[in-house]
């Protein structure tokens, strides 16, 4: 489960970005999970909360934001997100098209009791 690896250098990075505010206390972490990443949101929510609990950090919350596959026809410029393996465009059903994004692993933000702090976009 190489979740718990990620929920760990999550962790890791919210514990150094921490130390660049004194005093401050992160209560939530926001990343982006893109759908061909090869990671499953709740098990890495699951790793995340193992790892948290009974540590400075708790109750820090962790928000996933899963990303979709996402092309752009090259044929009609149509952006679009994919449905299942299908990667014909929706508008003109061409299926030359040039990959825009879904396999993002990041982290996207932090949020510290006095606002937001952004962080590796």
């Amino acid at each position: 489960m190489h979740e718990m690896g990620i929920a760990n250098s999550v962790l890791d990075a919210v514990r150094a970005e921490t130390a660049r505010f004194p005093g401050g206390h992160v209560f939530k972490v926001g990343v982006r999970i893109g759908e061909l990443a090869g990671v499953n949101p709740d098990a890495l929510s699951f790793c995340f909360e193992a790892l948290v609990r009974g540590t400075e950090l708790e109750p820090l919350e962790l928000e996933i934001a899963y990303i979709p596959r996402s092309y752009r026809c090259r044929a009609c410029a149509h952006s679009y997100a994919a449905a299942e393996m299908d990667s014909a465009c929706p508008a003109c059903g061409m299926t030359e098209f040039q990959f825009l994004g879904g396999d993002e692993l990041e982290l996207a933000y932090l949020e510290v009791e006095n606002g937001a702090c952004a962080a590796g976009t």
